[in-house]
């Protein structure tokens, strides 16, 4: 799905713009710099769609909405003036070097969490390439980029993203991710990048007005809820969703995917969207005869997580278990609480370094302390 939606460049000179609005019957494109707009086809599945000549890489647009207003595509692929522009047409072509690249297994792996706002000076996807050599040095194997999706301002951890498909443009256009990508396998780093499916951000968030990809029975402290289990609606916000997956996958070359807290993603239906995008990455995987890898960021040790699909499951191959932050806390700031679960000075941080966590539970089920037992692996 991700070939198919937002503009998809077909040659030099036509793209085709594909919008999922079902809340409207009609939509246009509008062409910054060229004082045009076309008209789109509305299909039954509410998907509006139009190939329009003179238009290709590096061309500015807006989707406008019935009333007048000019949005930025919800499958933009680049926001060059952020979460309020134009959306950007990108070409994703690109001279790959990697083609015999794999990662390699998921123990091996030493991964360096980065942000690339902070990891140069200059806080670009180019900067970062000159500081590889660095990492490999002290022993690195794998580089985990913190979210890249488009979210608002310059400074910006990267949690409130709002463009699922665009790299941040402070860090630079998507090409330049891609060099990032490309020279991170040369040096023999494998990229993972973190996602974040459990919330929308609050600013420049525009789902809610081409339709029902917002939650209206779920909500969070960070922002709005995709609409992940509603029953009229869900399934293409859910195909979006694993679509936003493997696009990074796909079109960047990332080896794996850092799942943003997990245990947050409202979705009450059977299969769980975490489900489904272990099934897809697993499909992509067997396609494209590219590993990749999932990690969860579960707040507690999920004994489900790491269970492979055929036995029921969820598939992932790691999990980021927050017991061991919360229990070295505990020893070093007595009394103070970050989070709504108890941490015993010194006896939880015996038990999470002897056993590997301390609280447990799963997607469905109720998370509780569990008493000392068996390492896990």
């Amino acid at each position: 799905l991700h070939r198919c939606l937002g503009a998809v460049v077909l040659d030099d000179h036509r793209t085709r713009f594909c919008v999922w609005a079902p809340a409207h019957e009609k939509l246009e494109i509008e062409l910054i710099g060229q004082s045009r707009r076309v008209a789109m086809d509305r299909l039954a599945s509410g998907h509006h769609t139009v190939v329009v000549d003179g238009v290709g890489q590096g061309d500015q647009y807006f989707v406008r909405l019935p009333g007048g207003e000019s949005r930025p595509d919800p499958v933009s692929r680049s926001q060059p003036l952020g979460v309020h522009g134009p959306s950007e047409v990108i070409d994703h072509h690109f001279p790959w070097s990697d083609q015999d690249w794999q990662i390699g297994e998921p123990e091996d792996q030493i991964i360096y969490e980065l942000h690339l706002g902070t990891f140069t000076d200059e806080g670009t996807f180019s900067a970062a390439i000159d500081r590889l050599d660095e990492l490999v040095d002290l022993g690195v194997t794998a580089i985990e980029l913190m979210p890249v999706a488009q979210c608002p301002g310059k400074w910006n951890w990267g949690y409130d993203g709002v463009n699922l498909f665009a790299p941040n443009h402070n860090y630079g256009p998507p090409s330049e991710m891609r060099k990032l990508v490309d020279a991170a396998h040369d040096k023999g780093l494998a990229v993972i990048l973190d996602v974040v499916y459990n919330h929308f951000g609050p600013e420049g968030n525009y789902l809610g007005e081409y339709g029902s990809y917002l939650s209206s029975r779920h909500t969070t402290p960070w922002g709005a809820a995709p609409n992940l289990d509603d029953p009229d609606h869900a399934d293409q916000i859910r195909r979006f969703v694993v679509a936003n997956a493997i696009y990074w996958l796909d079109e960047f070359h990332i080896d794996g995917l850092r799942v943003d807290a997990i245990h947050c993603i409202r979705d009450d239906s059977d299969p769980h969207i975490a489900e489904e995008i272990s099934d897809a990455a697993e499909r992509w995987s067997m396609v494209t005869g590219r590993k990749s890898l999932l990690v969860a960021e579960s707040n507690v040790y999920d004994p489900e997580m790491t269970i492979s699909r055929d036995d029921h499951g969820i598939g992932f191959d790691a999990q980021w278990c927050d017991d061991f932050l919360h229990s070295v806390s505990a020893v070093l700031r007595p009394g103070e609480h970050h989070c709504h679960r108890s941490y015993e000075p010194g006896s939880d941080l015996d038990q999470t370094l002897r056993m590997g966590f301390v609280y447990e539970g799963t997607l469905r089920d109720q998370r509780g302390r569990r008493p000392p037992g068996p390492r896990i692996d």
